[in-house]
């Protein structure tokens, strides 16, 4: 059987579970799937670890039902987010022995290894290390220095950082739940390889993925991650401010948002009305869809405008041709796109989880902008294992290569004393 990969999603509304595998032409085929709803995560940090354990085990209970033989789940990837994201730039330097021999993907891993020991603040993790370009004895420039000879190696990185406590407690909840965590993946991340091209990487794009609880945030430019944030902000504020403004219970403001909310206030008509079931004894409520639609572009408009300052803030504002692209559970509001291109002057679009996916029987339903973190993660989990088997192929073609060499200096220098005694 294939390599399979395992996909978990702790999100703020929702938990799941995603497990996936490779087909003969490369693209990603997902076996099953399961979700539950998230009781015990708030702006995408664990707030209650059992209701977090009990949502968990759902989620992997349903994937584990619909997987047609013996295989049993228990190593996955698990997404982080939340508000205590934070990234920096950073410039490492690795000092080779020789530049006879080839850079080599040790070499690069040892950079790279270097760069976690970094000295942070207190309380505070490195979680990613990206690394941008590299620079092979002053020579800038170089995004893939493996072959190359050269004594001093160095690379711009950008480092992503979170809290070491918000980390062990998506540990906890995973290993408490029976599993053992394989990969903490970035969120935007995750999302970024389920709903971009490599093209649109290289052009110069934003993703934003709108979550229940926050936004996140990436930006990409001549394919490398230039730029992450994290919003504390996503689809929960818009409902509790439905709540708030129509005073209606918070299930029933959800379904409004969903049902008939609009990101842009003026494209719902003046007359249209709703009718909401009153409390026991109490009569229905009326609601307009305009005012419900107000509420919503009140609040999105505020999440846009943090996105757009987070644009501005990379430096990379004018040099994204590809422009945005939104995805998450949040970019299925009617009109966002519109509302973003207003406020942003950006070209957008509705980022869907198909761009690497096969033909399978769950493709229409997997295809909702709001799986593309979990299938995302098993996407990251595939790349994970490429680059180990490069790694390793490298390792090996090096080693081959260098007993060769060695044996050719035995010969030559057998045919030279050969030579001499004649």
């Amino acid at each position: 059987m294939s390599e399979i990969v395992v996909g978990l999603d702790i999100g703020t509304t929702k938990i799941a579970c995603f497990v996936g595998r490779k087909n003969e032409h490369g693209k990603l085929e997902i076996l099953s799937m399961g979700k539950s709803d998230s009781l015990g995560v708030l702006r995408g940090m664990v707030s209650n670890i059992e209701k977090t354990v009990t949502s968990i085990k759902a989620a992997v209970q349903e994937a584990q039902e619909k997987i047609e033989g013996e295989l049993t789940i228990g190593l996955v990837n698990v997404g982080i987010a939340g508000q205590h994201i934070s990234s920096l730039q950073h410039r490492g330097i690795y000092m080779r022995n020789s530049n006879q021999d080839e850079i080599s993907q040790a070499d690069i891993d040892a950079l790279i290894d270097d760069m976690y020991r970094l000295v942070m603040e207190p309380g505070e993790e490195i979680i990613h290390v990206l690394p941008q370009e590299y620079i092979i004895d002053n020579e800038q420039g170089i995004k893939d220095p493996i072959g190359m000879s050269g004594v001093r190696l160095e690379a711009n990185f950008h480092i992503i950082t979170g809290k070491i406590a918000a980390a062990k407690n998506i540990h906890k909840c995973v290993q408490r739940a029976g599993l053992e965590v394989d990969e903490t993946i970035l969120e935007p991340l995750a999302s970024a390889s389920a709903v971009l091209s490599n093209e649109e990487k290289e052009a110069g794009i934003v993703l934003v993925d709108i979550g229940g609880g926050t936004t996140d945030l990436a930006i990409f430019h001549e394919g490398i991650i230039r730029h992450t944030a994290v919003i504390p902000f996503g689809g929960n504020i818009i409902t509790e401010d439905i709540k708030e403004g129509c005073t209606i219970m918070k299930d029933q403001a959800e379904k409004l948002k969903v049902k008939f909310g609009s990101a842009i206030a003026s494209e719902g008509q003046e007359n249209e009305v709703v009718c909401i079931p009153g409390l026991r004894g109490r009569e229905p409520k009326e609601i307009s869809i305009r005012n419900l639609s107000g509420i919503i572009q009140a609040r999105m408009e505020e999440i846009i405008e943090h996105v757009y300052f987070e644009i501005k803030n990379s430096g990379y504002e004018k040099k994204l041709i590809g422009g945005i692209v939104v995805t998450g559970g949040g970019s299925e509001l009617k009109n966002l796109t519109q509302l973003f291109e207003y406020i942003t002057g950006m070209d957008t679009r509705i980022g869907y989880p198909n761009e690497h996916l096969g033909k399978s029987a769950m493709e229409e339903v997997l295809t909702s902008p709001m799986y593309a973190t979990g299938i995302g993660l098993v996407l990251k989990g595939f790349e994970k294992m490429d680059k180990l088997n490069r790694s390793n192929q490298a390792v090996k073609t090096h080693s081959k290569r260098t007993k060769g060499s060695f044996f050719d200096k035995i010969i030559e220098k057998s045919k030279t004393w050969f030579e001499e005694d004649i």
